[in-house]
């Protein structure tokens, strides 16, 4: 018995067997690796994303140039506003710092097409809050250099995490108008109801690219996808929701 398989396994094709057996197992293995990364992406990172509050609201641009109001002529703009939180991975034993942090490649897939679509980046003014739908302010993407304090109207955060924002807004969905004389004020919270907004209408799937690079020149990126606006912004005019359950937000790593 021990000649016989002293006699099989000194032939070549016995060999070329186990070869082809030992090539095809490290390929199985490296295939399922290969998925394992492609599902989950980076388990351990330096930064992560903690949170992301979506806030949806309207607002009206005032056509009416008379002196007085004898008659409400708005056009209205649908608005949302993109919150991301990132903090410092307390697992990950390397010192790490932000360099950058990228948006781009944003995309938006609507139900309808309705106004015009534009992106904004921080309000760069002093006053206006933290967005202003202006030419000065309007992107195509936006990065955030990493610093030792935020200052998010000259787009820092600071290195070790932070929240960093942006804008998406629907210009122009719809106009107010009446001819009915008064001195009240309409709210912004009434328009898209007083125009008679349908919210299926307004629904939109926003997608674009976050990239974090760290002072070591590592890279991370991820694409991640929005549902929007939030509901409710139709009745109430103001909505807003957090995403804490960020499992279909995958990083890979892109440079070392």
């Amino acid at each position: 018995m021990i000649d016989k398989i002293k006699y099989i396994t000194s032939k070549k094709a016995f060999h070329i067997c186990m070869t082809i057996i030992i090539i095809a197992v490290i390929l199985f293995v490296a295939g399922i690796m290969i998925l394992k990364y492609q599902v989950e992406g980076e388990t351990n990172m330096p930064f992560y994303i903690t949170k992301i509050t979506l806030i949806s609201t309207s607002d009206g641009v005032d056509k009416n140039q008379e002196g007085e109001y004898t008659s409400w002529a708005f056009d209205i703009n649908q608005n949302n506003d993109i919150y991301i939180y990132l903090e410092k991975n307390d697992n990950y034993k390397e010192e790490e710092a932000i360099r950058s942090i990228i948006i781009d490649g944003i995309n938006i897939q609507r139900n309808k097409e309705l106004g015009t679509v534009k992106f904004y980046r921080p309000n760069i003014s002093e006053t206006g809050g933290n967005f202003s739908n202006t030419k000065e302010n309007e992107i195509q993407s936006i990065q955030f250099n990493g610093g030792l304090e935020s200052d998010i109207k000259n787009l820092v955060i600071g290195n070790q995490g932070g929240v960093i924002f942006f804008r998406y807004a629907n210009n122009g969905v719809a106009e107010y108008t009446s001819d009915v004389a008064t001195t009240n004020t309409i709210t912004t919270n009434q328009l898209l109801k007083s125009a008679n907004v349908n919210e299926e209408d307004l629904k939109s799937k926003l997608v674009f690219d976050l990239t974090i690079t760290t002072e070591e020149g590592k890279e991370y990126k991820a694409n991640i996808s929005l549902d929007l606006p939030v509901e409710g912004v139709v009745e109430n005019g103001t909505s807003s929701k957090e995403i804490t359950n960020l499992d279909d937000i995958v990083f890979k790593r892109t440079k070392n």
